[in-house]
């Protein structure tokens, strides 16, 4: 489960292509790719055939409203999934059992209104389908139409998971849930439970390209001495967002593209405008920095042939060496 929680959220929150194409590779292959067994490419083509122009259709008209809902769709996803499985528990209302997974405290900040998208498309799906779509399910397609819609890549998934009959417990869902506090070494660590490599890790923050953070969830880095890794500029902006630590105000995680999925939160990062700790410092930590950094100015080379190094270019450098030829018999 956890392997197939790994692929499902690469996939869905990477703004690399490469990653994003696994599912349709996978469909291409006949399903010989390694997905949980129960899902299926097909499953609901015959009991729900509109299943997904549903979703989509109805969440062009929510976005276009407020694209910000975007955000709130793909996180509730990624708090569902990193629990205890793609399996809707995060829905779950509590009971006399013990409180919900939404009374934790990583869950607190999840957008009220993302849970009224899901249960609104699912009445939609029902009133349509009858109840054979699971909440899991719906969730899922909303997360993946929250990254295509807010610009991001269009990709295949596959469709069956039920619905779980049991909430995580707080502790749990503590422990599953890596606080943006973090730094990289906690990161890597918490995550490597999960099998995620360090460019894992990297693509899956990837995800803070859309959304919004409440101030107390980065105000440490500001107050009482600002992170010397935070570009002042930013630094003073975010200052005037939250004045104070305990400020109620919110901020966006990406201060370049914050309503679209694309690259601009590498970006950020490169430029020391990452929100979070455990956003900067992927930047500040070798073991990551590697994976974000291009090559610019006078590093690196331009290829003639962009399969092999010009160091290695026969043709370029007998072409070379012709010029300097040409060169010398003009004197």
């Amino acid at each position: 489960m956890v392997s197939s929680i790994s692929h499902m959220l690469l996939t869905l929150l990477s703004t690399s292509l490469l990653l994003c194409t696994y599912f349709h590779f996978a469909k291409a292959q006949g399903g010989s790719q390694p997905i949980v067994h129960g899902l299926s490419w097909t499953y609901y083509d015959s009991s729900c055939p509109k299943l997904e122009s549903i979703v989509r259709k109805e969440l062009k008209k929510v976005f276009k409203d407020d694209i910000g809902q975007a955000a709130g769709l793909l996180r509730l996803h990624f708090h569902d999934c990193f629990v205890q499985g793609c399996d809707g528990s995060v829905l779950l209302d509590g009971s006399a059992s013990g409180p919900s997974e939404q009374d934790a405290p990583p869950n607190l900040s999840l957008r009220a209104k993302a849970f009224t998208i899901i249960d609104d498309l699912r009445r939609r799906v029902q009133n349509k389908c009858g109840r054979v779509v699971s909440c899991a399910d719906i969730t899922a397609l909303a997360a993946r139409d929250a990254v295509f819609l807010s610009g991001g890549p269009d990709y295949d998934i596959p469709l069956g998971r039920r619905d779980g009959l049991n909430f995580a417990t707080t502790s749990a869902t503590l422990a599953n849930l890596p606080p943006p506090s973090f730094n990289t070494t906690s990161l890597l660590t918490s995550l490597a439970t999960m099998n995620f490599t360090a460019t894992d890790v990297v693509a899956l923050s990837g995800g803070h390209t859309i959304g919004i953070s409440h101030c107390t969830s980065f105000t440490d880095r500001l107050y009482p001495t600002q992170d010397p890794t935070m570009d002042k500029y930013f630094a003073g902006t975010l200052k005037s967002t939250c004045p104070a630590a305990n400020s109620n105000n919110t901020a966006v995680l990406d201060i370049r593209s914050p309503n679209r999925f694309d690259n601009k939160y590498y970006v950020d990062l490169m430029n020391r405008q990452g929100l979070f700790t455990s956003d900067q410092d992927l930047y500040t930590d070798s073991r990551t920095r590697s994976i974000l950094s291009v090559l610019t100015g006078s590093q690196g080379e331009i290829r003639a042939n962009c399969f092999v190094r010009n160091s290695d270019n026969v043709a370029l450098l007998s072409s070379v060496v012709e010029k300097e030829k040409e060169a010398w018999s003009a004197f």
